[in-house]
């Protein structure tokens, strides 16, 4: 009845620096990536894309008067919305999409080889999913909506280029009244414009 493992000394020393290296990447509390390992690769990512002409996205999500849910139920609900949001927007997204928390309140993916409209709609389904999702702590329900914004890689952008483009949609899509994307997707009609056109 009882089964044992042999392990050598090797095997322990490869299971402490994977350990370590989980902790270097991982956000402790929500269970996905945190911003440096987004960081390094989007720095991957951004030659690969220009190099063989592929697109690539970003979203900035912001969970909506997050502190108003610490105030009111406490921190550690607000700990339990964030998993819950965490856990709900990596149900949605891609495996070749990286999640991250990056930082607080808010989350950022990157999705590669997806243009703007792309991540547009990718990002209203995730919207909708955190709308619509029940969350509860302790008996209590709690209303949860995001905010998002989304940018497309331009020419000549590097990381923080293209993390500001996102920031940037992600406040305005706060200053529009919140649970919304920006900007918004262009219609049949109107041609995809590029920010700069804008």
């Amino acid at each position: 009845d009882t089964i044992f493992k042999y392990l050598s000394g090797s095997d322990v020393e490869a299971q402490y620096h994977e350990t370590i290296y989980k902790t270097m990447i991982m956000d402790g509390l929500t269970d996905v990536h945190n911003k440096k390992y987004l960081v390094e690769a989007l720095e991957r990512e951004i030659p690969r894309a220009r190099r063989h002409d592929r697109k690539l996205s970003l979203l900035m999500i912001d969970i909506d008067y997050f502190k108003a849910v610490n105030d009111t139920y406490g921190h550690l609900a607000g700990d339990a919305v964030l998993k819950d949001v965490a856990g709900g927007l990596r149900s949605r997204l891609r495996p070749d999409d990286i999640l991250c928390r990056y930082g607080g309140e808010e989350f950022a993916a990157a999705l590669p080889e997806t243009s703007l409209v792309g991540a547009l709609d990718i990002a209203e389904q995730l919207r909708e999913l955190i709308e619509e999702h029940p969350f509860q702590f302790e008996g209590e329900k709690i209303k949860v909506t995001v905010s998002i914004g989304a940018s497309e890689l331009e020419k000549e952008w590097n990381v923080d280029a293209l993390f500001k483009g996102a920031d940037e949609m992600m406040y305005q899509a706060k200053s529009d009244g919140r649970n919304c994307v920006r900007p918004d997707r262009p219609t049949e009609s109107e041609p995809e414009s590029t920010p700069d056109e804008t």
